[in-house]
């Protein structure tokens, strides 16, 4: 079943130079990618994106994180793309994400995971909605 989902390369992957090592991992797998935009957001595009977290405590360091660089925002697609990328991406923290996923191979961290997809349909068609209006 084809579908798109949102990524997000955060500003780590940018810093480290890992944007082609990491959208290599998503082509590679057969993803193709729909749209991209590259730049640094505000507080506001933060807020809007995280927005079931901003009253959490681990809240405030992210979006000072997500917000301190320029990040790759994309929409890719193909056959159970949202599936596809959070196996790809691996578990949130990378200190014990499995070797093979970007995480697990790239991060070790919890917060500077150098990736975000959308973890349901729902999800991605809001994120996409909101980074990328003109494909809705």
């Amino acid at each position: 079943m084809s579908e798109r989902t949102l990524v997000l390369l955060k500003p780590d992957a940018v810093r480290r130079g890992l944007i082609g090592e990491i959208l290599g991992r998503y082509e590679a797998k057969g993803l193709a990618v729909a749209a991209m935009w590259f730049g640094t957001i505000d507080g506001d595009k933060a807020d809007a994106h995280y927005a079931e977290h901003v009253e959490r405590d681990f809240y405030p360091p992210l979006r000072a994180f997500v917000t301190s660089g320029p990040m790759a925002a994309l929409v890719l697609e193909g056959d159970s793309a949202i599936e596809v990328v959070r196996l790809l991406n691996g578990a949130t923290n990378g200190v014990v994400a499995a070797p093979g996923t970007i995480r697990g191979d790239l991060s070790l961290s919890n917060r500077e995971n150098l990736v975000h997809g959308s973890d349901s349909a729902e999800s991605a068609a809001r994120e996409i909605a909101l980074w990328f209006p003109e494909l809705g």
